[in-house]
């Protein structure tokens, strides 16, 4: 005897069942395409062909397939159970009885009868708001601080998007996000926590885009509130500060977090000394946890280590931009600018096969998100590269002054983005510096 197999599925939120994916040899199965409105022309195709060849067994993924409402689906399966055909759902603990001339049993429907319901409730709200991701709508929920829902997609709230404005243009100049959660604090009376602001930092609507429940991306839906290369360097920096001691990110010295003992193999921490009733400081680099047997590893004076590194950073960074643009760097910028071209062509040519009738309407708005989703990844790992004005960059840093007139934070956020680690070599009573870069 025959086995079958039925499904109504929902195109924007599921794939396609095949034969192999029922756990068990099928030779066919009835697809139907869910819509709230639409009728099921192969249920009905379905019911026919029981009518005619009943096959031993039906399956189904749970009993919510077979009609939109419990009284459609209890006549379905009256209608199939007669004729012989056993119905399974193999996400349920249902199956037909096996004496046909028994009265039939309903207290196993009417058990799951709240559970089917619930799972056509979950079904439509699911399968709608996947219809709505195709058209690039925004995501049900609440707008993110700083926008309003508007009847398509996000409009800026002019009463909240300066808040977040103002707290990015800080991260942007000083690079910690805990003193910009206090600067909201100070000026706006905004208190938000610190993991509220790394959220806001990534999240996607910010930049103009939206992200989807299916980890899709789609850009430029709605008005930003930060520009491309302000995220592209927002990303820098948060890559940058996990590298550092959470404490160290937002460290008000330039060099915290940065200096490493080549000898003890410590890290340097920037220690603070005054003397009674003086306001002069003096500031000095001493290892955290000297692995030294005996005597130590000394102190070093800050401003000396600070102006070394400075005086080579002039010197040496400009040759390492020079080796970073000579390496393959601009190979991968134009693989991917190629890819997305290529993306953006096949897109473009899309509205012509829906008019020559290639392509249903559900096809086609399958595709174009599933295409701008594509763009949008490649141009993510685009503006991951490093920016085309870095040799200008690098002429300005490498002009001693620029790095006197800078304040300690405005210095710290240079350094931090060129360099990995400054490398402290001793001997005997002098010392020496050596600086790794990023790349």
């Amino acid at each position: 005897m025959a086995v079958v197999a039925y499904a109504c599925i929902a195109p924007y939120l599921e794939d396609t069942p095949t034969l192999k994916s029922w756990g068990q040899t099928v030779e066919h199965v009835y697809l139907d395409q869910w819509s709230p409105m639409a009728q099921r022309p192969q249920l009905q195709q379905l019911l026919q062909d029981c009518a005619a060849t009943p096959p031993s067994t039906l399956l189904v993924r749970q009993l919510a397939d077979l009609g939109e409402s419990l009284t459609t689906i209890a006549n379905c399966l009256d209608t199939l159970e007669t004729l012989g055909v056993t119905v399974l759902a193999l996400d349920q603990s249902y199956c037909s009885p096996t004496d046909t001339t028994a009265p039939v049993d309903r207290s196993d429907l009417l058990q799951l009868a709240t559970q089917i319901q619930t799972q056509q409730r979950r079904y439509r709200l699911q399968a709608g708001h996947a219809q709505n991701r195709t058209k690039v709508l925004p995501p049900p929920g609440r707008a993110p601080y700083g926008y309003r829902r508007g009847r398509d997609r996000y409009a800026l709230d002019r009463t909240t998007a300066p808040v977040v404005k103002a707290f990015f243009e800080h991260f942007l100049l000083f690079g910690s996000i805990r003193g910009a959660v206090r600067h909201l604090e100070k000026s706006y009376g905004k208190r938000i926590s610190a993991s509220t602001g790394q959220r806001w930092l990534t999240h996607p609507a910010y930049r103009g885009d939206l992200a989807y429940k299916d980890k899709t991306i789609i850009r430029n839906t709605h008005t930003p509130l930060i520009s491309r290369e302000e995220a592209a360097q927002v990303d820098r920096l948060l890559r940058r500060n996990r590298r550092l001691p959470p404490k160290t990110a937002s460290a008000p010295r330039s060099l915290a977090g940065l200096v490493e003992c080549q000898e003890c193999q410590s890290t340097l921490k920037v220690s603070r000394v005054t003397h009674p009733r003086q306001s002069q400081e003096y500031l000095y680099l001493r290892p955290i946890a000297c692995g030294r047997s005996g005597k130590p590893c000394k102190a070093i004076a800050y401003a000396d280590v600070l102006d070394k590194t400075i005086n080579l950073v002039c010197q040496n960074l400009p040759s390492a931009v020079n080796a970073l643009q000579a390496s393959p760097v601009s190979s991968i910028k134009g693989q991917l600018l190629a890819a997305i071209q290529h993306r953006e062509t096949t897109l473009s040519h899309l509205p012509d096969l829906l008019k020559q009738g290639i392509l249903d309407d559900t096809t086609f708005n399958l595709r174009t998100y599933t295409l701008r989703g594509e763009i949008s990844d490649l141009e993510q790992q685009l503006s991951q590269l490093p920016p085309e004005n870095l040799l200008q960059i690098v002429q300005t840093l490498s002009i001693p002054q620029f790095w006197q007139d800078l304040s300690e934070a405005e210095r710290r956020v240079y350094l931090r983005e060129f360099i990995q680690k400054v490398l402290i070599s001793r001997d005997g009573g002098t010392w020496d510096i050596h600086i790794q870069f990023v790349f």
